[in-house]
């Protein structure tokens, strides 16, 4: 970072802040953020150090170790949600075809699939979606738990509220069966129909905690597009704590860009950027 660019800011940033942010950030999350991400900090934890009436960042940052309320606030800034309805396509047409086959049903037991990174819901509703439609009904054996780490997006997670726009990609019949069209103050946007929302339950949740409120035998995972932000230790260290809450037949989705190498020995791969848990991994 440029000395003169420093000076043009509203708020003192030296390399020096940019790294104690990071650093707080990993021991809080263990999400690595790139050096390419300064200018991203200084964005976000200048609205930060703005709204609380403070100095700059080195005040802030004191806040932050003083008060643990804050430090959820700045997770939430800090984190990226980036997604979309049906994201990664073929990984539903998986998921589609697994229930319909009723590969995890039987004996009048449900199906539980956990999203982990549910960011503002378009993942989970998509689940959701999928599942109804293998079924064939709202009335299934599904559930569905959804979580994540910023306190924000699981509340807009939760309320089901959406941009009309990222429906375009839906013919009518399908928006009509999910999605409730907004009116008056409320046009442009759509909401998920109650049946829908019923399927989900969401919940805060940390990666890095020692242990997560969470049922054990999840039979489906979706993890994806998650890993990417932590170094591979803790990838391992947080592979181990998920693959404690599966069973033997197990599903694990990944994010497209992921790659799982370096765990061989904790799951193995089935294609599609799915895996499984490795047969001979003892708990």
């Amino acid at each position: 970072m440029a000395e003169s660019e420093s000076k043009n800011k509203e708020f003192p940033y030296t390399p020096a802040n940019f790294e104690a942010v990071r650093k707080r950030l990993k021991a809080l999350t263990g999400i690595n953020l790139a050096d390419s991400k300064d200018s991203m900090v200084y964005s976000r934890i200048s609205r930060r150090v703005r709204q609380l009436k403070l100095g700059g960042f080195e005040a802030y940052l004191k806040f932050v170790d003083a008060n643990t309320s804050e430090h959820q606030e700045f997770i939430n800034a800090l984190t990226t949600n980036l997604t979309s309805f049906f994201r990664e396509k073929h990984h539903f047409d998986e998921l589609r075809d697994i229930l319909s086959q009723n590969r995890f049903t039987g004996q009048g037991r449900s199906v539980s699939i956990w999203c982990a990174a549910s960011s503002t819901g378009e993942e989970p509703y998509s689940i959701a979606m999928t599942a109804v439609e293998a079924f064939k009904s709202f009335d299934i054996p599904v559930k569905i738990i959804a979580s994540d780490i910023d306190s924000n997006v699981l509340d807009k997670a939760k309320a089901g509220v959406f941009k009309i726009e990222q429906l375009d990609a839906f013919d009518k019949s399908f928006k009509k069966r999910f999605f409730y069209r907004g009116k008056g103050a409320q046009a442009g946007l759509v909401k998920v129909v109650p049946e829908l929302q019923r399927l989900i339950s969401f919940q805060r949740l940390n990666l890095m905690d020692a242990s997560w409120d969470l049922p054990k035998n999840i039979d489906i995972v979706f993890c994806r597009n998650v890993m990417i932000y932590f170094d591979k230790s803790t990838q391992l260290n947080i592979l181990e704590k998920i693959t404690k809450h599966m069973h033997d037949k197990s599903l694990y989705f990944a994010g497209h860009s992921e790659n799982f190498s370096h765990a061989k020995n904790i799951i193995k791969p089935l294609g599609k950027t799915i895996y499984q848990l490795n047969g001979g991994r003892q708990f």
